[in-house]
């Protein structure tokens, strides 16, 4: 659905992106997370075809932004991250005219501007002026907007940012629902742990370059070197007992006893740790939880930019 090879943007001597390589399949939602500056837009933006790689190539479903920008045109909807209303119009008028401008014309038209105004949820302020709306709705709209010729691919540049709380809980809702749609959607943003709950995959990119390109979980576990386990018992002053048990195991490198857990850390080669619980279990010890413990994406990205963005 979405490919690009090499491809490199470079003013002068400075690379905004540096061989970009990115392979998407149809509904996959793609989570495109690096500081200010990394180079998201620029990426997004030769997707979308309004700006000219130095080169390399980038398709989208099988056509070539060099050749082919009018029919990736039809296919793809663009959200920058700001955008314009117009202060005289009301919402729906607002949409009527992008809608026109996709040549949607009669019933047609009212009928495409009503179902989009039902996806974000945006019917009740249907005669409201546009400008008039708070920061939440004007991005709801700016999406309503972008969906209104149906295209296959979404590209969304940092739609969450500046939303309160519950306007980012409603975008997240909202992009779940557009993935359920089969859309294939590249959403970027500097707010990490945003995007872990909504995308199944997810590109880091820092100073241009693409340091990873993965689903979630494999993005989280590639910067782990052990395993963690977090071990808690089902009944208190049974902390010093598991400690004791786990700590010269075999498959254990270390052992942490907190307030009401226990932290094992595991050697790096240990993937099987079934027969963990089992020891403890054999020697009397209830089990309130044994979980691995989360890395979170932000820890992730952090991990794998070493620290070099200081720009975020």
């Amino acid at each position: 659905m979405i490919k690009t090879v090499d491809l490199t943007k470079k003013y002068g001597d400075a690379f905004a992106i540096r061989a970009i390589d990115l392979d998407l399949e149809p509904g996959d939602l793609f989570g495109f997370i690096g500081p200010n500056g990394a180079g998201k837009t620029t990426t997004m933006r030769i997707i979308a075809t309004l700006l000219e790689p130095s080169w390399g190539e980038a398709y989208v479903c099988g056509h070539s932004v060099h050749t082919q920008p009018k029919e990736i045109r039809r296919l793809v909807g663009y959200m920058p991250d700001f955008f314009g209303v117009y202060d005289d119009m009301t919402v729906v008028e607002y949409l009527e005219f992008f809608a026109a401008a996709y040549r949607i014309g009669g019933d047609a038209r009212k009928k495409r501007v009503d179902e989009m105004l039902d996806v974000v949820d945006l019917d009740f302020k249907r005669d409201a002026y546009a400008n008039t709306l708070s920061r939440g709705q004007t991005q709801r709209l700016g999406l309503a907007r972008t969906m209104l010729h149906d295209p296959q691919v979404l590209l969304l540049d940092e739609p969450l940012s500046g939303l309160d709380p519950r306007a980012r809980i409603e975008m997240r809702n909202l992009l779940r629902k557009l993935g359920e749609m089969g859309k294939t959607i590249i959403v970027s943003s500097h707010i990490l742990p945003e995007l872990a709950d909504v995308c199944n995959k997810v590109g880091i990119i820092d100073r241009g370059e693409l340091k990873q390109n993965a689903k979630v979980t494999e993005v989280i576990k590639m910067v782990r070197e052990h395993t963690v386990l977090v071990v808690q018992p089902a009944q208190r002053g049974q902390m010093s007992t598991i400690a004791d048990l786990l700590k010269d195991h075999a498959k254990v490198q270390g052992v942490d006893t907190g307030d009401d857990a226990v932290r094992v850390v595991l050697k790096a080669e240990v993937e099987d740790y079934s027969d963990l619980p089992k020891l403890l279990i054999e020697n009397g010890i209830a089990l309130k939880q044994f979980t691995e413990e989360e890395l979170d994406l932000e820890s992730a990205f952090m991990a794998l930019t070493k620290g070099t963005s200081t720009r975020m």
